[in-house]
């Protein structure tokens, strides 16, 4: 007769993490491996994905015109001229 593994009686994940980012929440599981350190591996995937996500959704700017854009090129383009000074001489006495 073969004894089973605990793996094999509960197939569940063992690692599982709620990420609250602003007032958006996700739900992660591990969902793949049997060993802990495999589940841990694939919930660190997943959590880096959805938080990469979420930056790049969130870090377009708004309602920024072309314009602005634009103008701001231009004026970088041109570079201001110094004007000349006088050095002053010192009279040795």
């Amino acid at each position: 007769m073969e004894t089973e593994s605990c793996e094999t009686l509960h197939p569940r994940p063992l690692v599982k993490a709620t990420l609250r980012l602003d007032a958006e929440s996700y739900s992660v599981e591990a969902n793949k491996g049997s060993l802990l350190s495999e589940q841990l591996v694939s919930l660190k995937e997943q959590s880096m994905a959805i938080l990469k996500e979420f930056i790049t959704k969130h870090n377009v700017p708004q309602d920024v015109p072309d314009e602005l854009l634009e103008a701001s090129s231009e004026e970088d383009d041109i570079i201001p001229e110094k004007p000349q000074v006088k050095s002053k001489k010192t009279k040795l006495t």
